[in-house]
Formats: structure tokens, C-alpha cells, sequence
């Protein structure tokens, strides 16, 4: 199977919506939401297992789940979702850019909403919504531009 069929078989759907509504919810953004879901929990996993299996301390389980998923979700994005033939170098740069950014909206969010009186687990919620909008139009309009 193809990774355009692959792809087309999560994202086909978007096409028979209707046309006010496929300008909001486009292909991209769905087979974006799909990626990001599974390389979440790819993260968990293997952060799971890094815990359960190895005497790694929290901060390097933390790093190496999180850089694993980091670059699956960097090659599933460029490969299913916006099927990307651009030279790598440039892309993987723009992308590694971006993973900064998140990691300082995410501390820099979550932050400063718990110190207005939101609790973590809601100001941790709100900062990975925001976050998660930031990466798709960093992806959709820089990283992976046509």
C-alpha cells in the first residue's frame, strides 16, 4: 500500500464535506490532527517503557519519548499528510525551529496561566491547544510550504 493511499484512506472523507465546511476542516488539517493523535501516544508509550524497563531519570525518559515522536511525526507529516518532495535539510531545520517554539509556548503558557489562578491540569490543556494551532500553521504554511 502507498503512503498516498494510506493518507487518502484517513483523509479521503474531507472531500465530500461540504464546501464552507472543507474550507475549515481541509485535508491537511485532519490527517494533521490523526498524526499528531498517534505520535502522541507514541511518546506516552515509549516514555511508559522507558520508565518501566530502564534506570533512566524522569528528564531523559521525558527527552528521548519526546525527540522519538518528535522526528515520527516530522517523517509521517512530510510523507501521508503534506506529501512533501522539498529537500529535506531545509524542512527538518524549519521543523526543529518549531519544536523549540512549542516547548517555550508550552512552558511559557502553562505558566503563565497557573499563575493567574487557572489550574495546571486546564492551563496545561489551553497551552496544548494553542500549541497544537501554532504547529499546524507552522507546518502547513512554513515547514512544509509548496
Amino acid at each position: 500500500m502507498t503512503a498516498t493511499r494510506v493518507a487518502d484512506a484517513f483523509t479521503g472523507w474531507t472531500e465530500r464535506l461540504p464546501p464552507p465546511v472543507r474550507r475549515w476542516v481541509t485535508r491537511e488539517l485532519v490527517g494533521f490532527a490523526i498524526l499528531g493523535g498517534l505520535t502522541f501516544g507514541v511518546d506516552l508509550a515509549l516514555l511508559w517503557a522507558l520508565r518501566r524497563w530502564t534506570p533512566l531519570p524522569v528528564p531523559v525518559a521525558v527527552t528521548a519519548s519526546y525527540v522519538a515522536a518528535v522526528a515520527l511525526n516530522y517523517v509521517l507529516n512530510r510523507k501521508l499528510n503534506f506529501r512533501s518532495h522539498a529537500p529535506v535539510v531545509g524542512e527538518a531545520s524549519r521543523y526543529t525551529i518549531v519544536m523549540a517554539g512549542d516547548y517555550l509556548l508550552t512552558v511559557g503558557v502553562t505558566s503563565g496561566l497557573t499563575a493567574v489562578g487557572v489550574s495546571l491540569a486546564a492551563a496545561r490543556l489551553l497551552a496544548a491547544a494553542f500549541v497544537a494551532l501554532f504547529n499546524f500553521v507552522a507546518a502547513r504554511w512554513w515547514i512544509f510550504r509548496r
